[in-house]
């Protein structure tokens, strides 16, 4: 079994502020730092922490060798990340004394991605493996309908969220992972209730409420609960989550299971400053969960 990732890859450059900035004005920075980030990355790094095999399919600029050198380190296959004459996609962050964050991203080398890259990528890809995808990169449709016809488990970050691209994917979706805001949003655009959005699997991240995950043919809901910590940065606390929740499912795990390690992987993750940097491996998620009593 393993994860393909058609993924973001970020450099990220992060900003240290008293607050968020508003309209018009203009944040001294307390401090800056750069790392690398990107929901793909984010949670192919994450998941490969968690013990999973993952293939990312991305695109870099030739300044970004040391993103795919990164994702390399932490256990991801890289074979099907390309060089690109564009620059490395990029994301500014700012992040407040509370620890929340604003984002302006630049796609950059994530816009280059081909089909024919893509299709190479999953060209030894089968029913037991799984396909993760989000909204920062091109061609997610083409990709999910290719996993399908191959029998690939099909897991959608519906983030940064568009209607009309959301819309778009959920015939082609095996699970589809949104925040609260992005389900509301959602469901407004489809006319229906949540409960009603037509997926086989949704996912529904409530950051410190925990998540509920239900399944459509039966309504059925697993609600698991947020670890208490004390955030220093959430930026990629849900990317993490995602990406152990898809590894533990890889491996066997109940969806409760899985939930239950995201859960206490993203809890690690938020009292570190950073997004893939930040994300923890297995023997610290296990070992957190043995200290909190949590089996």
């Amino acid at each position: 079994m393993a994860i393909y990732n058609l993924g973001s890859i970020n450099i990220d450059n992060f900003y240290d502020v008293d607050h968020l900035p508003k309209p018009g004005e203009t944040l001294a920075s307390n401090g800056y730092r750069v790392g690398l980030g990107g929901k793909g990355a984010n949670q192919s790094i994450a998941a490969a922490l968690a013990g999973a095999t993952v293939h990312h399919i991305g695109a870099i600029g030739s300044e970004g060798a040391w993103c795919k050198a990164r994702l390399s380190k932490a256990g991801v296959e890289t074979g099907n990340v390309t060089m690109q004459k564009i620059s490395t996609g990029h994301a500014n962050i700012c992040i407040d004394a509370a620890g929340e964050n604003m984002i302006v991203l630049f796609s950059g080398a994530n816009a280059q991605i081909t089909e024919a890259q893509i299709a190479d990528a999953l060209g030894n890809a089968g029913p037991n493996d799984t396909l993760i995808l989000q909204n920062e990169t091109v061609l997610t449709f083409e990709a999910a309908k290719m996993a399908r016809e191959k029998g690939l488990f099909v897991v959608y970050s519906a983030a940064p969220f568009d209607a009309k691209c959301a819309a778009q994917m959920l015939p082609v979706t095996d699970l589809l992972v949104v925040n609260e805001v992005e389900a509301t949003q959602l469901s407004d655009a489809l006319g229906v209730s949540t409960d009603e959005i037509d997926a086989p699997n949704l996912l529904i991240t409530k950051g410190a409420q925990g998540a509920v995950w239900r399944v459509g043919a039966t309504g059925q809901q697993v609600e698991v609960p947020a670890f208490k910590v004390d955030p220093i940065d959430t930026t990629g606390a849900g990317d993490c989550f995602i990406g152990y929740v898809v590894a533990g499912l890889d491996q066997g795990l109940e969806i409760r299971d899985a939930m239950r390690l995201g859960a206490a992987a993203s809890a690690i993750q938020v009292t570190r400053h950073g997004t893939a940097d930040a994300m923890p491996n297995r023997a610290e998620v296990e070992a957190f969960l043995a200290e909190t009593g949590s089996d």
